[in-house]
């Protein structure tokens, strides 16, 4: 802005500046002078008797009038009325405040003062230009919005640039997007750890969220805490994330909680009773994560490995306790012990004399009859060779007085429910004269040459 004097002889002017109060009395402020206003008012008197006024980055707060004053030689100071009306025109940018993704939407420039037809418009988002050239059109026209399009919008006249509209906030609404879950910690997760699982999704507005284990709800919210975890915990998790535009599934992730040996048992694949010579399998099994190794031990004995120890053609030497270890990573737990029990029928039947000495006539003998069998032998009878029936029953067969009747081979025969053995037989006889049984002769001859008595001792000689 600039006003121009002009002066006589009486009325020389020797000074002027620009102020927005019109005074009659005093002395108004000086703009050209104003501290606040320094960099943004630039005062120009190089013109004779012009003196300018530039305002720069004017805004709302500049509409105003604006006075030339002047004082003269005389001291005598007047101010130009009506002054210059300063109208700042102000550009706004009107639209939609929020829109969804896929719509279209117009976004439309305007100012409160008329502008000239010849002028064009500049379109920004986010200070950034978005159009090449000047569009004759006060409107912004975009069509299928996508979240690309959301952001602070501006415009602008042109070779007026510098006077941006006041920055307004397009915002694009979509349903959820990319959602997912994180586990953290990150690593191995071992039964009795605390375990975060963290839903999400880029969505506007933002979502609510909703988790499942195996189909099954499992609570709400963005996080789901699981504080001193168990092997029940383990399975499949996703969250829903939904907003008023849709929802939309994470996909699965899954919660594998790892946990000692437990639960460790041997079985037998036999009901019954095992018999010598049947095949027989032997299976352990325990719960655990990861999955166990087993090592097998008889009596305290190192006795294989695997799940299953299969024993064929069994027999009595298999007899005894069998016990596993499952052993999982970093943990190790045994079984309680099995008792196999091989059945077998009686063998190794022997009979014992229990004399160490000849066997005389009138001598009590007993034979005793011994075995190996399981269970064990419950029946012993005794058999005398040309003889048709037992002569005896039970594991001893004694004879008190033994007489030449006696003479003879002895066989015993052992029974359990499962089978019968003979023994060898066993001889018995007489080895020597009966003990004690003396007969003495005594008689008396009369000689010349005294008493001579002879004592005549007859022994029977038994054969």
């Amino acid at each position: 802005m600039s006003c121009t004097s002009t002066s006589t002889g009486y009325h020389k002017l020797t000074r002027a500046f620009w102020t927005k109060i019109a005074v009659t009395n005093g002395e108004p402020p000086n703009l050209c002078s104003d501290p606040d206003k320094r960099g943004g008012i630039q005062c120009d008197s190089k013109h004779k008797h012009t003196y300018s006024i530039t305002l720069t980055s004017v805004t709302e707060a500049d509409k105003h009038i604006y006075y030339c004053r002047f004082t003269d030689a005389q001291d005598k100071k007047w101010t130009v009325v009506p002054g210059a009306w300063l109208a700042v025109t102000e550009l706004q940018v009107e639209t939609q405040q929020s829109v969804k993704e896929g719509d279209s939407v117009t976004l439309t420039c305007k100012s409160s003062c008329s502008l000239p037809e010849q002028a064009t418009f500049i379109w920004y988002r986010n200070t950034q230009k978005l159009t090449t050239g000047f569009m004759k059109v006060n409107l912004l026209q975009l069509q299928s919005v996508s979240r690309d399009d959301a952001g602070n919008y501006q415009c602008a006249v042109s070779r007026n640039e510098h006077l941006k509209s006041t920055p307004v906030h397009l915002n694009v609404e979509y349903p959820p997007k990319s959602v997912s879950v994180s586990i953290s910690p990150s690593g191995e997760i071992v039964e009795g750890d605390s375990v975060t699982l963290n839903c999400s999704s880029d969505s506007n507005p933002p979502t609510n969220f909703t988790w499942f284990k195996g189909g099954q709800y499992a609570g709400s919210g963005k996080i789901n805490s699981i504080s001193n975890i168990s092997s029940d915990h383990s399975g499949e998790y996703k969250c829903r994330s939904r907003n008023k535009h849709g929802e939309k599934d994470s996909d699965v992730v899954m919660l594998n909680v790892m946990y000692k040996p437990r639960n460790v048992v041997v079985n037998l694949n036999s009901s019954g009773e095992i018999m010598e010579g049947d095949s027989v399998t032997l299976i352990c099994s325990s719960d655990s994560n990861p999955p166990a190794d087993f090592t097998w031990f008889k009596g305290g004995q190192y006795a294989g490995s695997g799940k299953i120890n299969s024993i064929s053609n069994i027999s009595s030497d298999h007899s005894g306790e069998y016990k596993c270890k499952s052993i999982s990573k970093h943990w190790e737990k045994y079984s309680d012990v099995l008792i196999l029990n091989v059945m077998y029928k009686p063998r190794n039947v022997v009979v014992n004399l229990n004399s160490s000495g000849e066997i005389v006539l009138g001598d009590s003998v007993t034979l005793i009859c011994s075995s190996d069998s399981n269970p064990p032998a419950l029946n012993y009878t005794w058999f005398k060779e040309n003889q048709n029936s037992a002569v005896g029953s039970g594991q001893s067969f004694s004879i008190s007085s033994f007489d030449s009747s006696h003479r003879g081979h002895y066989t015993c025969e052992a029974q359990n429910k499962h089978g019968s053995q003979r023994s060898a037989s066993v001889s018995v006889a007489v080895k020597g004269f009966q003990r004690a049984a003396l007969h003495t002769v005594t008689g008396i001859v009369a000689g010349c040459g005294g008493l001579i008595i002879i004592i005549i001792v007859i022994i029977i000689v038994l054969i």
